[in-house]
């Protein structure tokens, strides 16, 4: 995909961007605290605890880890920094045992003052709370080795009484108790001398001094609520562009001029761009209502395509209602009635009203007279678009037993050059309505210069359908996204199977140039080896009808001798061939064939001249490279 493509993407689906974005912030304000709150993890401090020299025997490094985790050293050491809340101080510090004789107290804090602080204040509670628990313990050792020397003391004395009264024979015997009782006396007393020396000093001591670093901070660490927002906006909108791209992958409907010749099988002669909301809401022709946007220039382009590549009685110039008064275009209307151009689409919203409305306004911008017929008897809205109030109109037509004259039914707009006759109001069924629409359509090609009909959705109604058969020639319209290639290949084939001329395809709500366009032959066929047209690749239709089944369709008017050259415009004449023939300068019967419309606003080349299109095929072929 190209970056414009990217962007176009990116365009459509800004409703989902806009949303991640906004749940992004959301979500960032509820989990910030309010305002900008203080970084403890901005300084980081390092103190080391071991014993004192000589109490490495009696000082064990859990003993001293366990104590220093306990809640009694927080609440000395935020009592000695006038902290009221001790949890505070339990999270900015990490106790930890270096080795056997070595504790490591980690602080954190904004400033290093205050991580040195905190470092300093945690070490001496640590130091004087266990040596106070060293001496506390101590002292009642002490007491207990007191009770045992007091003890010891008097069986010493007892067993000295027994020594001094005996003979100088039993003497000997006795000498041995002496001295044990005397041994275990003075060991009691050395280890309460150690104790009480030991208690006289702390068991353990800071060893170093305190080492201060400053962490390496990040936005995602950032306190500032500023910033934190601003990053959950950038990961809102970069999750939102991701899931674009990947709803973009995954939507197969046709959005671009590429895809929608591919899915149709048609040419595209027509980009409508996309309309702001203000114009969508307007209830007139664009073309009328604001002549030089681009979306109504578009519309002018796609009724030069039609002038250039569609039938001959379209593409003649008609002169001004000043020069040519209607009497005199009577007759040549009975000569060469007007050609009927039916407006079709594959879905509702593909705006087919729309283009009915803009295209007689650009059509009666070139001097002709256009009657716009609505023949969307489910969903009619032609009236409203063009300013015309409800009546009767087609509907009261095509359901009478008897046809009046349309002269009655015909009502002018608020466009110059341009008549309608209404949808009407009957409530009959919408399919037995155009059995009789080959005759009301024989009579309106006298009324105008050109005829323009709407009807409903070919795959939402079978009516549509069957006035197709009726028209000279057909325009297919359809909305960016949104049709898929399955619906479009389903009206293509409705679409092949009646025989009808389609002069192409107008493409409403087009967001821009589509990309690198494939290299195609015309016609719609791949390039071959060698550059020629692989006319085994064309695309599938059905032959037309012969002329003398559709001769009542589009025949002539009574008393003229032209029914035979008006049994389909010249414009619209594929010779009656099997659909396997294969003849030099023909692509076949029923196909479109850029040599029969001639050259156009959609790019194709002139007409083959009468030798066959084998002689015109090289410049064709030029045209489609340079393309």
């Amino acid at each position: 995909m190209e970056p414009a493509n990217h962007f176009t993407v990116l365009r459509r689906y800004w409703r989902l961007l806009v949303g991640c974005t906004l749940a992004a912030l959301v979500v960032g304000w509820l989990l910030t605290p309010t305002g900008d709150t203080v970084d403890n993890a901005k300084w980081k401090c390092k103190v080391a605890i071991t014993p004192v020299a000589g109490a490495g025997d009696t000082v064990r490094a859990d003993q001293v880890l366990s104590y220093a985790q306990g809640s009694d050293v927080a609440t000395a050491a935020a009592r000695q920094l006038g902290i009221a809340d001790a949890a505070a101080v339990i999270a900015r510090r990490t106790v930890t045992a270096d080795s056997a004789q070595m504790l490591s107290i980690a602080t954190t804090g904004p400033t290093q003052q205050s991580c040195s602080d905190l470092a300093a204040a945690y070490s001496a509670a640590i130091i004087k709370g266990f040596s106070d628990e060293s001496a506390k313990s101590a002292a009642e050792t002490v007491k207990k080795l007191q009770t045992q020397a007091d003890a010891q003391q008097k069986q010493l004395d007892d067993i000295q009484q027994q020594f001094n009264r005996s003979s100088p024979g039993d003497q000997p015997k006795l000498q041995p108790k002496l001295t044990a009782a005397s041994t275990s006396l003075t060991a009691t007393l050395t280890a309460i001398s150690k104790l009480q020396n030991g208690v006289q000093t702390d068991a353990i001591q800071q060893w170093g001094s305190i080492d201060a670093r400053q962490s390496a901070g990040n936005l995602l660490s950032t306190p500032s609520r500023s910033v934190r927002l601003g990053l959950a906006v950038a990961l809102g909108l970069g999750l939102g562009v991701v899931a674009a791209l990947m709803l973009s992958r995954m939507d197969t409907r046709l959005r671009t001029r590429n895809a929608v010749e591919e899915g149709f099988n048609l040419p595209v002669i027509g980009e409508v761009p996309q309309l702001s909301r203000r114009l969508r809401r307007l209830r007139e022709p664009l073309v009328r209502a604001r002549p030089s946007d681009p979306a109504a220039e578009a519309y002018r382009s796609l009724r030069s395509t039609l002038l250039l590549t569609g039938p001959d009685a379209l593409g003649r110039s008609a002169a001004g209602p000043a020069e040519w008064e209607r009497a005199d275009r009577a007759p040549r209307r009975a000569a060469d009635p007007a050609p009927v151009v039916l407006v079709a689409s594959g879905s509702s919203r593909d705006g087919r009203t729309t283009t009915v409305a803009n295209l007689a306004a650009a059509l009666a911008e070139t001097g002709r007279e256009v009657l716009v017929l609505d023949c969307d008897f489910r969903h009619p809205q032609l009236h409203a678009h063009l300013g015309v109030g409800g009546g009767p109109g087609m509907a009261e037509l095509l359901s009478g037993e008897q046809l009046g004259e349309l002269d009655e039914l015909i009502r002018p707009t608020n466009v110059a050059g341009v008549s309608l006759i209404t949808g009407g109001n009957t409530t009959a069924y919408p399919a037995a309505l155009v059995l009789r629409a080959a005759e009301v359509l024989r009579r309106a090609r006298r009324y105008a210069d050109v005829i323009l009909v709407d009807t409903s959705p070919l795959l939402h109604a079978n009516d549509a359908f069957d006035l197709v058969q009726h028209a000279d020639a057909v325009l297919v319209t359809v909305r960016n996204g949104n049709v898929t290639p399955e619906q479009a290949d389903r009206v293509a084939e409705l679409l092949a199977r009646t025989g009808v001329p389609v002069a192409g395809v107008a493409l409403l709500g087009s967001y821009g140039p589509a990309g690198r366009r494939r290299r195609t032959a015309v016609g719609g066929g791949p390039v071959a080896a060698g550059g020629r047209a692989d006319r085994s690749a064309l695309p599938r239709t059905a032959a037309p009808a012969p002329a003398a089944a559709r001769g009542t369709d589009r025949g002539a008017e009574p008393g003229t001798d032209r029914g035979a050259d008006r049994t389909t415009p010249s414009w619209a004449r594929r010779d009656a061939l099997d659909p396997g023939a294969d003849r030099p300068g023909t692509t076949g019967p029923g196909v479109y064939d850029p040599g029969s419309y001639g050259p156009g606003a959609n790019g194709h080349g002139p007409k083959a001249g009468p030798a066959g299109g084998d002689q015109a095929e090289p410049a064709l072929l030029r045209e489609a490279e340079e393309r």
